[in-house]
């Protein structure tokens, strides 16, 4: 056999090529082997926890808001049975005398809606309103004076000099 005769040429490039994709290697080895990396890792990884730590108490706190809905409105409906109870049986004991059921007050309507001869009352106002427009305003300067003609003015400051 004969052996194959290579070209200086060929070889050193071969060897670059080489040199670049073992350069290359040792690179990512050691970018993944590196303290910074082993850092970045673990923050990533704590950063994941607490995210998922956050996501588990919100859901737990949505879940503690719907259940004491529930149980409010559970305990409103009872209240409203037992009040029932208690004015029905009033009612009848007291030969209708007693309280009013609720369910017997959803069909009156509501004391305290104001009567509608009632519901447009201005507020006091904090000024006098003119009885015309060419009323002098209490705003005015002057309003409440009475002038006296400027010729009356001037003689009596000629005879009382």
């Amino acid at each position: 056999m004969e052996s194959p005769v290579y070209s200086v040429e060929i070889l050193w490039a071969m060897g670059a090529v080489i040199a670049i994709v073992g350069l290359w290697l040792g690179w990512l080895v050691g970018r993944r082997t590196s303290g910074t990396a082993k850092k970045y890792q673990d923050v990533s990884r704590k950063l994941d926890q607490v995210m998922q730590d956050k996501k588990t108490y919100e859901n737990e706190v949505v879940e503690h808001f719907t259940e004491t809905a529930k149980l409010l409105n559970n305990l409103t409906d009872s209240y409203r049975e037992v009040h029932n109870q208690l004015a029905t049986g009033a009612a009848t004991l007291c030969q209708g005398e007693g309280p009013i059921s609720l369910e017997r007050t959803e069909d009156k309507p509501d004391q305290t809606e104001i009567p509608a001869h009632l519901a447009h009352i201005q507020p006091p106002l904090d000024y006098a309103p003119k009885s015309s427009p060419e009323e002098k305003g209490m705003l005015n300067e002057e309003f409440g004076l009475e002038r006296k003609p400027q010729g009356v003015a001037s003689e009596k400051k000629w005879a009382d000099a």
